[in-house]
């Protein structure tokens, strides 16, 4: 587990973006945090990262939305307002264990017994523009950590 505190929502954005660099086919990111943590601002620096330049909207009330960018997949899904209850039947599933795509879970607590590996980004709101996020993978792989931290660290 690791921290970084971001200050802006361009230096969240930014984080997302390097973020993105780490990311590959089949990973699950779960992202937790109040409403207005910087959740999405992150995922639109993750889809910037990959090369998306259209608007990212948060899927709250969709559910879930897909992009298909340069030949790779990105679900994003925003649980928010579901219980863990709500999930099954929901035919949300399906995006719970990608094969050639990388899922992000907005709210991703409500989800996290479900799924029995992912990275987990928490956002502490700190002050306006301040944010900490919290970095950690379950189960725990510790060059995972490693290779994420070297990553995120040295460039933001």
């Amino acid at each position: 587990m690791f921290t970084i505190t971001t200050h802006s929502a361009q230096e969240t954005m930014r984080c997302g973006e390097l973020f993105s660099k780490t990311l590959k086919n089949n990973d699950i990111v779960l992202f937790e945090g109040s409403l207005g943590g910087g959740k999405t601002t992150f995922i639109k620096g993750i889809l910037k990262g990959f090369g998306y330049k259209k608007r990212v909207l948060s899927p709250t009330f969709t559910l879930a939305r897909e992009y298909h960018i340069k030949k790779k997949a990105i679900y994003h899904l925003d649980l928010y307002r579901l219980t863990t209850s709500d999930i099954f039947g929901s035919m949300l599933e399906d995006y719970f264990y990608p094969r050639e795509a990388i899922t992000l879970i907005e709210w991703g607590d409500r989800a996290e017994s479900i799924i029995n590996k992912f990275i987990k980004v928490e956002f502490i709101f700190l002050s306006e523009n301040k944010r900490k996020l919290i970095f950690s993978m379950c189960p725990s792989k510790t060059s995972g950590i490693v290779s994420l931290r070297k990553c995120l660290s040295r460039k933001l």
